[in-house]
């Protein structure tokens, strides 16, 4: 028997532990499995190679609940500990000071890398345990071993008469942590970290049909036939995948199994992903890993169902914020490393090297997926457009790499349902949508159905007009027209359409200019709307007497600072302001210039600014209310 202190240079290491690591106690089950795996795949290797003179068996790892003795058990059939092992590897643990340690980390208390710096991986037991035990036995002698601790410093170290091979580890559950011994409580744990350990996890048993029984049938003396029940067995309740869909080659699986797939990540998904990206990189770096495009909407949340991260098959986080570019975490799936260490921290991810590299792999891989997809079926890539566009704008606007490829790949659609690369578009408008100062502007459109008036006089006009939609594509126009300093985007509804694009052919006005100064006072005092500036234009003299436009810069501006950065400082608090543009060539604007009476002027320009509002969904409550009753009053 061997009695002595655990050589730490800290007074007690054990409250250091529950203080620091309180908030993430539950990660102990993971530590223990993870160091069973170990010594499983270990083992396994050493058979392999020839150094270790044993049978690996059906090597399983169980965890158990005693809840009348209060105890959890993980017992592996790995390698085990011989004496001098279990006093190397559990009894000196090298600190390098109390003080130190308690500095380097008074500010990171929630932060589960305090165990992986330290190698403390076992001792996170006494996060719940007052007591742990340890029951060891090695392939390489017959000696057993039996470690103890209470918690203290001190412990025992004794032979014991175990007879299989493998470690046993019996966790002595605290009062404070009496949850685990919930088997829901177990259960759940096993499945969030463990669900695609190495090494089978056995956790209970269930019911089967006995593959061996046979029901027999039998017949009455009325003919009536009786099949008796399927014979029940007990056998392990496996709670694990062992070999997921990332862990093996692209070529051995078929579009069914990563189907599956993701339905086994995501149980409670309903919708299937659109397609999906397969990682498998040895170098620099090791990672390995599918990634899922699923359906997205306009939102810009981010989804409840994240992408995880694993090592070696072991859940360390769905935080995969450093090694996962921004605009790629509204993706699903799985990234498995085993260069990422269980316990990340934030710290260390935005300063290793590693992971940088890792997240500029991942960038490019996606990257080429589109290509491929885009150039492969063009057409089955429109019409996932609108469900993966978010993803592909973000990301255009924070990788600059990215950018570049995407332009390749990049949609817009038209509002007669084409689709065009951002190149494609240039070459298709560049005769028709260049105004006389050389300007190539692209027109578009946010909402097909709101802008519906504004969009057919821009295609009564051959123009094209493009749909987009998403909440940050203000930021996406600006960098694109960065890129060319004659390239405009312009909502179509941002002005009249003959100012939209301006060419070098002038309308000319019915209205003389006396006439125009005759008429604006009489406008701006019956509309009596300080947001709206009235600007008297010579159109068409079959368009819109009133057309109400939203000027580009000002809105854009707007948009840009309410979805976050860019934008003029202000700009979103701004109140919104309206150009009312009149149609000085319109009948109507003729009559109301004509018209003696001072009531049917202001009648007649309520109307038909009423209408112009109804066109851009401006008319609500009360104003809406008095203008159907007015309406209904002119076709009584």
């Amino acid at each position: 028997m061997a009695k002595g202190n655990i050589n730490v240079s800290v007074e007690n290491i054990f409250p250091l532990i529950k203080k620091f690591l309180y908030s993430d106690h539950e990660i102990f089950l993971r530590e223990l499995i993870s160091n069973g795996t170990d010594a499983t795949t270990k083992l396994k290797h050493l058979i392999a190679i020839g150094e270790a003179k044993t049978e690996l068996g059906d090597a399983k790892i169980e965890i158990s609940i005693d809840k009348e003795a209060k105890t959890l058990t993980i017992k592996d059939q790995g390698l085990g500990m011989t004496m001098d092992e279990v006093e190397k590897y559990i009894n000196q643990i090298a600190f390098s000071g109390a003080e130190e340690f308690l500095e380097k980390y008074k500010d990171d208390k929630n932060e589960t890398g305090v165990i992986g710096h330290f190698g403390l991986g076992f001792y996170s037991a006494f996060m719940v345990a007052a007591k742990v035990d340890i029951f060891t036995k090695s392939f390489k002698e017959d000696a057993a071993a039996h470690w103890t601790c209470d918690g203290s410093p001190e412990y025992t170290l004794v032979e014991h008469d175990k007879k299989d091979r493998g470690t046993e580890i019996v966790l002595h559950i605290a009062e404070d942590s009496l949850d685990f011994l919930k088997e829901d409580k177990i259960k759940g744990l096993l499945n969030k970290y463990n669900r695609f350990n190495q090494v089978p996890i056995k956790f209970g048993t269930k019911k089967v049909n006995d593959p061996d029984f046979t029901p027999q049938t039998t017949t009455d003396k009325d003919g009536k036939e009786t099949t008796e029940p399927h014979k029940k067995i007990d056998v392990d309740n496996i709670i694990n995948n062992t070999n997921p869909a990332w862990t093996k080659a692209p070529a051995d699986l078929s579009d069914e199994d990563y189907t599956n797939f993701y339905r086994e990540l995501y149980p409670t998904q309903f919708e299937e992903s659109l397609f999906h990206i397969h990682l498998n990189v040895d170098y620099p770096f090791n990672l390995t890993g599918i990634l899922f495009f699923p359906k997205l909407s306009t939102s810009m949340d981010m989804q409840k169902d994240k992408i995880q991260l694993y090592q070696n098959q072991v859940y360390v986080t769905d935080n995969v914020e450093g090694i996962v570019p921004d605009f790629l975490q509204m993706l699903k799936g799985v990234i498995d490393s085993p260069d990422i260490p269980l316990n990340v921290s934030r710290s260390y991810l935005q300063a290793d090297g590693a992971v940088k590299k890792i997240s500029g792999y991942i960038t490019k891989k996606v990257a080429d997926k589109l290509i491929s997809l885009f150039k492969n079926n063009r057409a089955d890539f429109e019409k996932k457009w609108n469900d993966i566009k978010v993803i592909i704008e973000y990301g255009m606007l924070s990788e600059d790499k990215f950018f570049d490829k995407a332009k390749k790949f990049a949609l817009f659609p038209t509002v007669a349902d084409s689709y065009f690369t951002f190149d494609e578009l240039l070459e298709k408008t560049k005769d028709t949508q260049t105004d006389k100062d050389g300007n190539h502007v692209i027109l578009y459109a946010s909402n097909k159905d709101a802008q519906h008036s504004y969009i057919e006089d821009a295609t009564a006009k051959g123009y094209e007009v493009v749909v987009l939609d998403s909440p940050i594509i203000s930021h996406l126009m600006q960098k694109l027209e960065g890129g060319d300093a004659k390239v405009k985007f312009t909502r179509v509804d941002s002005d009249f359409i003959d100012n939209l694009i301006k060419k070098d052919e002038t309308a000319i006005s019915k209205l003389s200019e006396e006439e125009k100064t005759t008429l604006k006072p009489i406008i701006e005092t019956a509309i009596a709307a300080e947001a709206y500036t009235v600007q008297l234009e010579a159109m068409d003299s079959d368009a819109s007497p009133f057309i109400i436009t939203v000027p580009e810069f000002m809105r854009r501006m707007k948009e840009m600072q309410a979805s976050g950065g860019g934008g003029m400082m202000g700009m979103g608090n701004f109140p919104d302001m309206y150009n009312l543009v009149v149609n000085t060539n319109s009948p109507l604007i003729s009559n109301i210039l004509n018209s003696k009476n001072a009531d049917e002027q202001k009648h007649l320009i309520s109307q038909a600014f009423d209408l112009a509002k109804l066109s851009q969904n401006l008319l609500h409550g009360k104003e809406l209310t008095s203008f159907i009753k007015r309406s209904y009053e002119l076709i009584k």
